[in-house]
């Protein structure tokens, strides 16, 4: 795409020309600037790239997760609503989604129970978790967090929705499967109030249980304070490109049966392959969906990291220590990262260097839970020592031995001083206090 024509379309895209027809223009200038930057995204590659990456994770995984699911949901005694209700997920593949449902099942019935035991149990845990390790990852990709769960909050959060998740989704299935009962729906659809709105129901509810699968993920997945409306937001989106999706996968398969034939046996694997990742790329469109409508602000620069210049890096690493400072002090307790760039509605990749700068030097610490607390006495942390995080050593590291001219590094002297001076014997329980006041 040129330049040219580039400029020209974020041009209109980002006008406010449709403001003119009220709240419909508003509504559809909204639409056209997260399609556009959601389009943008997915051509800059790293959507799809992740896409790609967890359908080749998800061939490893899949036989473990389902075992693992399969023998927890074997001891409430309905493991066989799992086989019933898995073709769901693959019922716009027609017949190949029948067989590739039966070929996983077999393959789960013959890990029996003599496998599953000491290190082939161990495996298969670790298996089931990388791959949830790896959703976190992608999730945080689109939620702009660079900073994972720690070990300890990974293993327990992880191991907790793997044991109670299938559990869940099984007993909602079943949930659903007992509106399949001839005797209710021969009543519901005889009954003239009933009927029609039973019907419609029956469509609905897939998609409404898929909705709301997508929106716990963005809610629970990334490593950052999701708000519920925004994950519902992306739910809704992520749920309506997958029925589509569906639609036109299951048309497609129907009038190139001819052209899957070629590939004889091998047609099952690469329709597989191909579905895999179609439901990976709908997923973290639906999380990107999430984060622009939780932070709009970020719709026009994307992943363009933000520039920040030296006077805005200054105020904010003074505002990392306030915050920290005030938690710690009033409260007694601590902060994330993510609840500061909640607070200053910066994202938590722009604050990152900063708070890697400031621990670096000893004034912040990172506790096990991922909560930040001074590295030291409050009264002991001097303001222009964290001013000097980001004066003097910077993101890039310093230069070694620079050679200024002598009539700048006056000027550099003179603007050195008149910081320290500013600064000069005050410390962080000073600032504190005067904010109290």
């Amino acid at each position: 795409m040129s330049n040219n024509l580039k400029n020209q379309i974020e041009n209109i895209v980002w006008s406010d020309a449709l403001h003119r027809f009220g709240l419909p223009g508003r509504i559809l200038t909204a639409l056209l600037q997260h399609l556009y930057a959601v389009l943008r995204d997915m051509f800059a590659g790293q959507l799809t790239l992740r896409a790609m990456s967890l359908v080749y994770t998800t061939l490893l995984s899949i036989v473990p997760l389902i075992a693992f699911s399969f023998a927890l949901l074997k001891g409430f005694g309905v493991d066989q609503l799992l086989e019933d209700r898995m073709y769901l997920l693959l019922e716009p593949l027609g017949d190949k989604g029948r067989e590739i449902t039966e070929n996983v099942m077999r393959l789960v019935k013959n890990v029996n129970g003599g496998v599953l035991g000491g290190v082939s149990l161990a495996f298969f845990i670790y298996t089931a978790i990388s791959m949830v390790q790896k959703v976190e990852e992608a999730f945080n990709y689109a939620w702009y967090v660079s900073k994972p769960r720690s070990f300890a909050r990974r293993f327990t959060e992880y191991v907790f929705v793997l044991t109670i998740g299938p559990v869940v989704i099984v007993l909602a299935l079943g949930m659903i499967g007992s509106l399949q009962d001839e005797a209710i729906v021969k009543y519901l659809l005889e009954n003239q109030v009933f009927g029609p709105l039973f019907v419609v129901t029956s469509k609905v509810i897939p998609f409404v249980l898929v909705t709301a699968t997508f929106a716990f993920l963005y809610w629970f997945m990334p490593n950052t304070k999701v708000r519920l409306g925004s994950a519902l937001v992306g739910g809704v989106a992520g749920g309506f490109l997958w029925a589509t999706l569906g639609v036109v996968v299951a048309t497609f398969i129907v009038n190139s049966a001819r052209t899957m034939s070629v590939y004889g046996g091998f047609a099952i694997a690469i329709i597989a392959l191909i579905w895999l990742y179609l439901n990976w790329l709908v997923l973290l469109v639906g999380a990107q969906l999430a984060y622009y409508h939780q932070n709009p602000a970020y719709l026009r620069i994307g992943r363009r990291e933000p520039r920040l210049s030296s006077s805005l890096r200054e105020r904010l690493a003074l505002n990392i220590m306030l915050l920290v400072g005030q938690a710690f002090r009033e409260s007694e307790t601590s902060i994330t990262i993510a609840e500061i760039s909640e607070k200053l509605g910066i994202p938590s990749i722009t604050l990152d260097p900063v708070v890697a700068g400031l621990e670096g030097n000893g004034l912040l610490t990172s506790t096990e839970t991922e909560e930040l607390i001074p590295g030291r006495d409050l009264a002991r942390i001097a303001l222009g020592d964290i001013l000097a995080v980001v004066r003097e050593i910077g993101e890039t590291g310093s230069i070694s031995q620079p050679r200024w001219s002598p009539a700048v590094e006056e000027i550099g002297n003179r603007l050195d001083t008149a910081v320290a001076s500013t600064v000069e014997g005050s410390t962080l329980a000073e600032l504190l206090d005067q904010t109290r006041d």
